[in-house]
């Protein structure tokens, strides 16, 4: 490579990083995916900063921890004065493409649950001075992804640059409901099939009774994943090996919950042949106890966004459904891989693979996510295939989300931003640990108030506190992989529980912004 060279970025949504055949998944089928490891970097101990959406992308883009950028949970945009990684590369005459979900500011259009404290008796101060930064993230701006915008105007487009990319096809939300761009084009070429979207159109299967899985009625042809797949071959196909380096971000909303793999996916995979986690059923913190007991009373209310306990058959069910979505993503993957080669694109390209978070996926009874960090949460895939250096390897050092933007500008030869947290993941680092930061805005059903939470990890260990509760945890990690045993408090491990808690104190001043530069020696 003798210029700048080109980079397709792959981003899935919901995806544990042992639901790839090459982080050791003997059951689904992900060559393609496979492939890219056996000529690149495949690192397996990648976490998130936060393991939620809209926290973790912004994470992605800025390169910094979510208690920096702001985005503490879901609902909060990703400020438009943050400067990405994508600016940069924009800056520097990269072409910039977003292509699927972005998901940096909220899709819903829904109204917020989370109130500012108001004292009685007090005057309130005007509106534009009831946050402490008088440049707030709200207005039209901040709802450029809101699936209501489409609807009222089906000729809406995001504006652009947003956050750093210049081609914007918009492909957000989840399962066979997915918003934006892609919605308002299968609404205009198949509308037939766009009336068929949805639980309620679904085709009757009996041997499926998972929570939020039915067989949808859209083709393969025309399922999101095939759209995004689609879109993407076109921006390459019109792109030629001496135009301009291209950065391509191709981001899928599945396998993501609700679990509607179209067409063969659907029953790919027999339930009744999925092995379940070792964990399944295991685990001694309050609110696994709290799930399973609604699990037990309240099974109908296993609905949206919040984790649930299920049965065996049901994870089941569920995992096969989702090893359906991954397989689709794959082979939406090899079709564009083959079309980078076609267009003689292949050789200058940089692939690199990841998501956005995990999932509990059966570990404990659980699924879906938020606020209980086992590893089938905050461990995601991350693959790095570069045609200069095509040898197959694994690297096991802690790596996080933000180190994913410095990796890319220092490949690109770009200086990172002022303020930027991560470091280059291929350079040899001495990392002792890293944290993952998450809040909630709302009461989950496994909880009985809003929480506060951080987890610190190192090789063998993880920590978790959370602040206002009157239980924490701690596993060792070699002992004990799959985190059955919770051992904050025991008295036997009293000097590591003390040792891990000071290197957390450490890593999180670490992670105190270094932003702005002063401008004078006051």
């Amino acid at each position: 490579m003798s210029r700048k060279p080109n980079f397709l970025f792959i981003v899935t949504d919901q995806h544990r990083a042992d639901h790839l055949g090459c982080y050791g998944n003997t059951v689904v089928k992900t060559p393609n995916i496979d492939a890219l490891a056996a000529r690149g970097t495949r690192f397996d101990r990648f976490y998130v900063a936060n393991p939620i959406c809209m926290c973790n992308r912004a994470s992605i883009l800025t390169s910094r921890m979510p208690s920096l950028h702001g985005g503490r949970h879901n609902g909060i945009p990703l400020s438009l004065d943050s400067t990405t990684f994508v600016d940069l590369l924009r800056d520097k005459g990269y072409d910039t493409a977003l292509i699927g979900k972005s998901h940096l500011q909220g899709m819903t259009g829904l109204p917020a649950t989370a109130k500012r404290p108001v004292k009685p008796g007090l005057e309130e101060a005007s509106e534009d001075l009831r946050e402490a930064n008088k440049r707030q993230r709200v207005g039209e701006p901040y709802d450029q992804e809101s699936a209501k915008r489409w609807q009222e105007n089906p000729a809406h487009r995001v504006r652009t640059p947003f956050y750093g990319f210049d081609d914007v096809r918009i492909a957000d939300d989840h399962a066979d409901l997915v918003t934006g761009d892609y919605a308002i084009w299968l609404a205009e070429h198949h509308p037939e099939v766009a009336a068929l979207r949805g639980p309620e159109n679904a085709i009757k299967d009996d041997r499926y009774s998972a929570p939020q899985a039915w067989r949808t009625q859209v083709p393969e042809d025309l399922y999101p994943t095939t759209w995004i797949a689609n879109e993407c071959e076109g921006f390459l196909r019109n792109r030629a090996p001496d135009d301009d380096p291209f950065f391509l971000m191709m981001s899928f909303p599945d396998p993501h919950h609700p679990f509607t793999p179209p067409g063969k996916y659907w029953d790919m995979y027999d339930p009744d042949e999925i092995e379940l986690p070792d964990s399944f059923g295991k685990g001694d913190i309050p609110p696994i106890h709290n799930l399973r007991r609604q699990l037990a009373e309240a099974p109908d209310t296993r609905v949206g966004q919040d984790p649930f306990a299920v049965t065996e058959r049901e994870a089941r069910e569920i995992i096969a459904l989702t090893y359906g979505a991954i397989t689709m993503i794959d082979d939406a993957v090899g079709r564009v891989i083959k079309t980078l080669e076609d267009q003689g694109l292949a050789e200058d390209t940089i692939v690199v693979f990841t998501s956005d978070h995990g999932d509990y996926m059966g570990d404990h009874g659980l699924m879906l996510k938020l606020l209980m960090h086992y590893q089938g949460l905050i461990r995601v895939p991350f693959i790095w295939a570069d045609p200069r250096d095509p040898a197959a390897r694994s690297d096991d050092a802690l790596r996080s989300a933000i180190d994913i933007g410095p990796t890319f500008l220092e490949r690109a030869g770009i200086q990172p931003f002022n303020g930027t947290q991560g470091v280059n993941a291929l350079d040899k680092i001495d990392r002792q640990g890293l944290i993952v930061e998450e809040d909630s805005q709302r009461t989950m059903a496994a909880f009985e108030r809003p929480q506060r939470i951080r987890t610190y990890l190192e090789k063998d260990w993880r920590i978790t506190i959370r602040y206002g509760e009157d239980w924490n945890e701690m596993y060792d990690l070699k002992n004990d992989p799959d985190e059955n045993t919770n051992l904050w408090g025991h008295p036997d491990h009293a000097d590591e529980q003390s040792r891990l808690v000071q290197n957390m104190v450490a890593e999180m001043i670490n992670l105190q912004d270094r932003a702005p530069l002063p401008t004078c020696r006051a």
